[in-house]
């Protein structure tokens, strides 16, 4: 059948054509710098006066001789928000950083060592698969908060997923456990270099400002998710009819009879891979000791200052390990990058890997998080974009001006829902924290609330919103292998969104004002 000419064929081609598909985050963050430049030929330029640790002092904005950006400022934005300028400081150092961590955890996995320690928990808890649910879902949440784990979770649910199904549970109790632990966890990310990392970097704060606030939102986030899903899989082992997948389970039994380890097979570790998972434990547990300013919070707490005064005073040790080691307390991208470089290796002479297999597993680490580490100075692009076409102070002075008598619990409540829409837009964590944060930040400022609140505001938002957002491979990743359809996903989250949402609001709200 045809029409003018025009076969069925051709039209249902020509939709093809025509369908509409998301532009990745470069492009996104490309189209944004775009208008911006554009906006500093309209937006009056002005600047405010900083203090000498180069924070913003309210009430001194004054206008200035506008400075248009053009063709070739946009093209370079990127480039300088790599190296950064006067105006702007680069991204190279957390973009390193990304890298440097890629190569860890390249190498991490090169030994196996996380999936085998998950699988012989699995086992281990034969008999007992309702506790596999708390346990393994603040596993899942320690890794969303630390390193950003997301992906790697797609190699347990083939395993999980027998066996949920196997105990009476179904295959939304297996996801869960997996995507809403990890998740929750990136809500309320305590160190994650993706998130944390890369939005403190932009405000010039320590990433472990705020620690002690954000692992009290992860413990009350990731308690109310475990209950949550906990309650599910009873309610559904009880009455199977209840599940939301039940017209599908006869199918689900078959499609995931696949075969699963027996008795006879070995779930023991290595005490190689045993010894892997210590140092990947040990590295984070550092990585958290030297980023909190320990002097800053209390005066008297200069053990690690003295300890490495000592330890670097000693003849010929001192020499050998560096007399310019910093102390713990005092890090920031430079140190933590040399920790995960230097553990890197550690684990390559621990776990007796080849130089040749080391090399292959840290550029292949690496390379998988390439992507992320130039997103992020893409994202700088616009900031620097703004800073140079000097209209960065008259966005504030307009946000100085709107903030004028709002409280500190309205301002970040109101930061909180702002981002949900922008990581729908910029589903990059770190391309979101390095677009907004360098504006957020010092309008906080102006709020009188800390910049280590506002990240804990954005992260929130975006960890709430990567529930359940169709644009996040994690998630459609997750629901495929699963078989689930979005829909049905969507309609089994909405309480628990709607729990995280409220309880997010009420903590920050209080956090503000305390």
């Amino acid at each position: 059948m045809s029409f003018l000419g025009i076969g069925v064929r051709d039209l249902q081609e020509v939709k093809k054509k025509h369908r509409f598909h998301m532009p990745s985050a470069f492009t996104i963050l490309f189209i944004i710098i775009v208008i911006i430049a554009i906006l500093t030929w309209i937006i009056p330029a002005g600047t405010y006066s900083t203090d000498k640790a180069g924070n913003i002092i309210s009430g001194t904005y004054r206008s200035v001789a506008s400075k248009p950006q053009g063709i070739w400022d946009v093209f370079m934005a990127p480039v300088i928000g790599m190296v950064g300028d006067k105006k702007t400081e680069g991204a190279i150092s957390v973009s390193l950083f990304i890298l440097v961590i890629g190569g860890f955890l390249g190498v991490v996995n090169k030994t196996d060592a996380l999936n085998e320690g998950i699988s012989s928990i699995v086992h281990r808890y034969k008999g007992r698969e309702k506790l596999l649910i708390p346990i393994l879902m603040i596993l899942f949440a320690i890794g969303g908060s630390t390193y950003g784990m997301g992906e790697e979770t797609i190699a347990f649910y083939p395993l999980l997923i027998p066996v949920m199904m196997g105990v009476g549970f179904d295959s939304l109790v297996a996801v869960a456990i997996a995507l809403v632990g990890t998740q929750v966890g990136c809500l309320a990310s305590t160190v994650n270099p993706f998130a944390t990392g890369v939005a403190s970097q932009t405000l010039n704060i320590s990433p472990g400002d705020g620690l002690g606030s954000r692992v009290l939102l992860l413990i009350i986030t990731t308690t109310i998710s475990i209950i949550y899903v906990y309650h599910y899989a009873s309610v559904i082992e009880k009455h199977p009819e209840k599940s939301l997948v039940y017209k599908q389970r006869a199918a689900d039994e078959k499609r995931f009879a696949i075969k699963v380890r027996s008795d006879d097979d070995n779930f023991q570790m290595s005490k190689r891979q045993k010894a892997v998972i210590w140092l990947f434990g040990l590295t984070f547990v550092i990585m958290i000791l030297g980023l909190i300013p320990w002097t800053n919070l209390n005066s008297h707490w200069t053990f690690f200052d003295s300890f490495t005064k000592w330890l670097t005073g000693i003849p010929f040790l001192g020499n050998l390990l560096g007399h310019d080691m910093a102390p713990l307390g005092t890090w920031y991208f430079n140190e933590i990058t040399m920790l995960f470089l230097f553990m890197s290796v550690l684990i390559m002479w621990v776990y007796h890997m080849k130089e040749s297999e080391f090399m292959d597993a840290f550029m292949k680490g690496m390379a998988d998080f390439l992507s992320v580490a130039i997103i992020v100075a893409v994202a700088r692009g616009i900031q620097v974009v703004m800073n140079n076409g000097m209209i960065t102070g008259t966005v504030l002075h307009w946000g100085e001006t709107g903030l004028h008598g709002l409280s500190q619990s309205i301002f970040i409540i109101l930061t909180y829902i702002f981002y949900i829409p922008m990581s729908f837009l910029i589903p990059s964590t770190s391309g979101l924290a390095a677009a907004t944060m360098g504006i957020i930040g010092p309008l906080g400022h102006f709020a009188h609330v800390s910049g280590s609140l506002v990240i804990t505001a954005y992260q929130a938002a975006s960890g709430w919103v990567n529930l359940i957002t169709p644009t996040s491979g994690i998630v459609m990743g997750a629901l495929a292998i699963a078989h689930v359809n979005i829909s049905i996903w969507w309609k089994w989250m909405l309480k628990l969104m709607i729990y995280l949402f409220i309880v997010t609001c009420v903590f920050l709200g209080i956090a503000a004002v305390l």
